[in-house]
């Protein structure tokens, strides 16, 4: 690092103990950048964040900007000399609007304090990342975070209506509107949703809020192999219902789970689907009807209290893989026709590269999440690299992405130009400079 920088902020806090900042400067993906942050900013209100980027941009420092820290890909992760930007105390619900169906929220509000807020009043906020308990929103439009309800309700972008935004240079912007339509000028608010810190700050956003659905059924549906269950999934995608959610996990993601929550788990691929709505119980039949002609057994959750004993074994896949070592995380997605095929694919990699890979999935909108686990202490083990790369390259061979939901982050840079090419590359590099032409946010992310 060169000469000190501390910067003077209206609200906030300056801290530079290293204990303090060790503890900030890492998330959830286990990415360790050399080297050692200046220290970490506490911000308390915008105010601080336009007063830290000024005075970061005038002194060429690199700032970090952090949620809760449950990115999975780097993003959040702290490079040498730079400054960690915590937002996570500007965790206000500024307002919430039944009428108009919205609310505005500060970027570190958790997820699901959101949706509970909603609820109180008979809507809720649809977006729900398996980490809605910890993340916050702000993070979530940092990544696009995706969530088990994206099948009928989009990841995070589909719910952002407008964004106050601090750029590089200090100065604050607002994008959007708190209308259903708008079309005036280019669409800044998309732009800056996925960014993943980039192109600047998010301060404040107004998000899409949704009516709580009269009506949820949740099914359960045990197979005897990872195939049929994905056969399932795309007899399902084939109706003519939209389920809410839909989500796989293979033998091996079901026996880590089973261990995590001292609970038996029957079959060798488990298959979670819910459906909201007035029509939930008719396509909760429907849906039945399809997964009994492949399934051990299909079980429709009886009350709340068993639905969530359901949606559980599927939260939990994340929290009882990380028991077993260090989690290489990803997220490729691929066209729903595809997601049988890409869950082979990850299988016969894992052979062929002798890797252990645990598999879920979004079954209904066609994510992957293969998790190579590499024992506690093997960090560098070369051949989960080389999985991940065939992993990546199965995935844009059958039509898809790298990152579906996730995120580039730092983990991922290598694999973005061979998905877009050097044309696409150039532009989002172009952008990047128009907005930031020093340099500071996030440096060494996403593009």
């Amino acid at each position: 690092m060169t000469a000190s920088f501390v910067p003077v902020l209206p609200e906030g806090d300056w801290i530079d103990t290293p204990e303090i900042v060790d503890a900030h400067r890492w998330d959830r993906s286990g990415w360790r950048p050399a080297g050692q942050p200046r220290g970490l900013v506490v911000a308390r209100s915008v105010a601080d964040v336009q007063a830290l980027l000024r005075q970061a941009s005038d002194a060429g420092i690199p700032v970090v900007p952090r949620g809760a820290g449950s990115g999975l890909a780097g993003g959040a992760a702290a490079t040498d000399g730079s400054v960690i930007l915590d937002l996570s105390r500007m965790n206000r619900i500024l307002e919430i609007v039944p009428r108009d169906r919205l609310a505005v929220v500060e970027p570190g509000v958790v997820t699901a304090d959101l949706d509970h807020a909603a609820g109180a009043v008979g809507l809720r906020y649809a977006p729900d990342p398996a980490s809605v308990a910890i993340s916050t929103i702000g993070g979530n439009i940092a990544t696009n975070a995706g969530g088990l309800r994206c099948a009928k309700y989009g990841a995070t972008r589909e719910s952002v209506l407008g964004l106050d935004v601090v750029l590089a240079d200090g100065r604050l912007i607002h994008t959007g509107r708190r209308t259903v339509k708008g079309v005036a000028g280019y669409d800044l608010t998309s732009l800056f949703v996925g960014s993943e810190g980039t192109l600047g700050v998010v301060v404040g956003a107004t998000v899409k809020l949704r009516p709580l659905p009269s009506t949820v059924v949740t099914l359960g549906a045990s197979f005897e192999s990872v195939d049929e269950a994905a056969a399932a999934a795309a007899a399902v995608g084939a109706l003519d219902v939209e389920p809410a959610m839909a989500e796989l996990l293979d033998s091996a993601t079901l026996g880590a789970v089973a261990d995590h929550l001292g609970r038996v788990v029957d079959g060798g691929a488990y298959l979670l689907v819910q459906t909201d709505g007035s029509s939930a119980r008719h396509e909760a039949e429907v849906i039945a009807e399809v997964l009994r002609q492949k399934a051990i057994s299909v079980e429709v959750a009886a009350d709340d209290a068993r639905a969530e004993q359901l949606i559980e074994l599927r939260r939990s896949a994340l929290p009882a893989l990380e028991r077993l070592g260090r989690v290489f995380i990803e997220d490729v997605s691929v066209p729903r026709s595809q997601l049988a095929e890409m869950i082979r694919a990850v299988a016969d990699i894992a052979a062929r590269t002798e890797t252990s890979i645990y598999t879920f999935a979004h079954a209904a909108d066609g994510t992957v999440h293969p998790l190579v686990v590499t024992p506690f202490g093997d960090e560098q083990d070369e051949r989960a690299l080389a999985a991940a790369d065939e992993i990546f390259s199965a995935a844009l061979r059958l039509g898809g992405t790298v990152t579906g939901e996730h995120g580039i982050g730092a983990l991922k840079r290598r694999w973005l130009d061979r998905e877009v090419g050097p044309d696409v590359a150039g532009l989002h590099q172009a952008i990047r400079r128009t907005l930031d032409a020093k340099g500071i946010l996030n440096p060494g992310k996403a593009v």
